[in-house]
């Protein structure tokens, strides 16, 4: 249920009403040198990639000191809940958000999204406590699963607001108001069911402010003797980067690139949720009969193939296919990355450090895939070059992918 109340931030912010009204907001016919922040000009896609970035880059750094207290004192649901409050609160900020408040609506953006992915450091630690190894997979996926219908419900809620209202800004200012009190709203029933968190009865000698990065420490030295976790991780981070970052900026592309309106985009966000729906399923029985490797493996090839035929695509009906494409297996793909962690991972109380690693891992990966990207449009002018690096990221992590599922057989055959 946590999946059902948050994901509206994933899908509304994200992916199609926040990056819309942004557009037209920062367009050219407002701002015709570019958005002036900080002393410079950027391109508005480029400043909107950057600014996510550097609140990706804010969690990367506070979430291994927030898990460290979440696992001495067994209060990670305090700091899931807090996160929590945070994003709905800058989402409804962004009700205020126009042409004269750039400033305001870009740090509310970025709040928002530290709030959301810092409440997933602790959420998704919540997995091996709740669910046992072979339930794992079914669990994570139905809970995106989850997170597509909610979000997908009140998308058309926004939508219809659109439709019938004048005023299009008020109707999407008022969805961004709506996405705060849905958020907050339905965490509840998430924050009444979980259990406060396992308490670590370790005590630690070094200050809190360091300890979350000595744990981190000691992850990375037991990470580094398990050879297939390890490899598996270096694939999760290569590979991240291009799938958030085209999760992340694909509705960027079809305005600037298709110039498609707001309703087709709007329309183009709903088919991926509701394609997400049976994709996140359909993977998940993938990986119970082929298994998560090979599962994830093909995945990473069709990612590829998106951002190879992206670069070329030229029509709407194009966009539609690859966005068809994009939203088969972005659910799938992220609920099979966190299962398939929680089954390598040593069995341990520490799950908040241990998740902390794993999300620390994600999102320096996404400051790097949007830093790339933006960097690329903002010197080239053109998106479509900056899927190129997209593409080397993905290579990469393939080529760490098949060495890490080499090495598992290998041991396995000993064995």
């Amino acid at each position: 249920m946590y999946d059902w109340a948050n994901s509206v931030y994933n899908l509304v912010i994200t992916t199609t009403f926040f990056p819309a009204y942004y557009a037209a907001v920062t367009s050219t016919a407002n701002f015709p040198n570019g958005i002036h922040f900080l002393g410079h000009y950027f391109v508005n896609t480029e400043l909107k990639n950057y600014i996510l970035a550097l609140g990706f880059l804010i969690i990367a750094l506070l979430s291994p000191i927030l898990s460290s207290i979440a696992d001495y004192k067994g209060n990670k649901k305090q700091f899931m809940r807090f996160f929590c409050y945070l994003g709905a609160a800058s989402c409804s900020i962004l009700f205020f958000f126009d042409k004269n408040h750039i400033t305001l609506g870009l740090l509310a953006f970025m709040f928002a999204g530290i709030g959301f992915y810092g409440s997933q450091v602790f959420y998704n630690s919540y997995l091996p406590e709740i669910a046992t190894e072979q339930d794992m997979d079914r669990v994570s996926a139905k809970g995106y699963t989850m997170g597509y219908i909610g979000s997908v419900i009140l998308q058309l809620i926004g939508f219809a607001m659109v439709m019938l209202m004048k005023d299009t800004a008020l109707a999407l200012t008022l969805t961004f108001l709506l996405v705060g009190i849905w958020w907050v709203g339905f965490a509840q029933i998430s924050f009444s069911r979980l259990p406060e968190g396992s308490k670590n009865v370790i005590d630690s000698k070094k200050h809190f402010l360091v300890n979350g990065f000595h744990e981190l420490k000691l992850v990375l030295a037991e990470v580094k003797k398990m050879p297939v976790l390890k490899k598996y991780l270096a694939s999760f981070f290569f590979y991240s980067m291009g799938v958030q970052t085209v999760m992340l900026c694909a509705i960027d592309f079809g305005i600037k690139v298709l110039e498609l309106d707001d309703q087709k985009l709007i329309i183009t966000a709903v088919i991926i949720q509701l394609v997400a729906i049976a994709g996140a399923l359909l993977i998940s029985k993938t990986s119970d009969i082929i298994g998560n490797f090979k599962t994830i493996t093909i995945c990473v090839i069709i990612w590829i193939f998106i951002c190879i035929s992206g670069y070329f695509v030229k029509s709407e009906f194009q966009f539609y296919i690859l966005a068809s494409l994009v939203g088969m297996i972005m659910g799938g793909i992220q609920s099979l990355s966190r299962s398939t962690y929680s089954k390598l991972m040593p069995n341990t109380k520490d799950t908040a450090s241990y998740f902390s690693f794993y999300d620390v891992t994600e999102k320096l990966s996404i400051v790097i895939g949007l830093f790339s990207f933006g960097f690329i449009e903002g010197i080239t002018h053109d998106m479509r070059k900056s899927l190129l690096v997209l593409i080397v990221f993905f290579i990469i992590g393939l080529f760490f992918l098949i060495s890490a599922s080499l090495t598992r057989n290998r041991i396995n055959s000993k064995n």
